[in-house]
């Protein structure tokens, strides 16, 4: 899990390398054959946009669950002091309890979506790059990628 979720960060930097690397680092990360087979120029960019959109998306859900943490556990340190309208309220305590049990419930849970993300880009290289064949891996990449992107948006915009 931890070579996928890995395998899924290096896709956003590995979208902007040379495809003898981007094929390279599957088979000696995660020990699966990968071959490239008729890549030409327009497979190549169709693989940049995918895997730096689907990378970009695990990206941002590594920053969600660093953050997620960083406030949930040190909750009386990020926070002005209000508890009444908080969640676990009307006490610190009681804040503290629920911000920091949501934090150590998500991270886990972003870390697993985060390593399926890396396995849909092992699909992709697959499919873009290499002769196997996948129908479904480009329209989830790019289903998820703009999911991703609305979703960055909503974010930026409540706080």
């Amino acid at each position: 899990m931890a070579r996928t979720a890995g395998y899924e960060l290096l896709g956003l930097p590995l979208a902007f390398t040379r495809v003898r690397t981007r094929l390279r680092v599957p088979r000696r990360l995660l020990r699966e054959p990968v071959g490239g087979h008729r890549v030409s120029l327009v497979r190549c960019v169709i693989h940049s946009v995918l895997s730096g959109g689907v990378g970009l998306l695990g990206w941002f859900l590594v920053m969600l669950s660093v953050l997620a943490l960083v406030r949930g556990l040190a909750y009386p340190l990020v926070t002005s002091g209000d508890y009444e309208t908080s969640w676990g309220g009307p006490t610190l305590v009681g804040a503290w309890a629920v911000h920091a049990g949501l934090a150590v419930v998500i991270a886990p849970v972003f870390v697993g979506v985060i390593a399926a993300l890396g396995r849909l880009q092992l699909r992709l290289t697959r499919t873009v790059l290499g002769g196997h064949r996948s129908w479904w891996a480009i329209p989830v990449a790019v289903v998820l990628a703009a999911v991703g992107a609305l979703f960055f948006v909503a974010w930026v915009h409540q706080i």
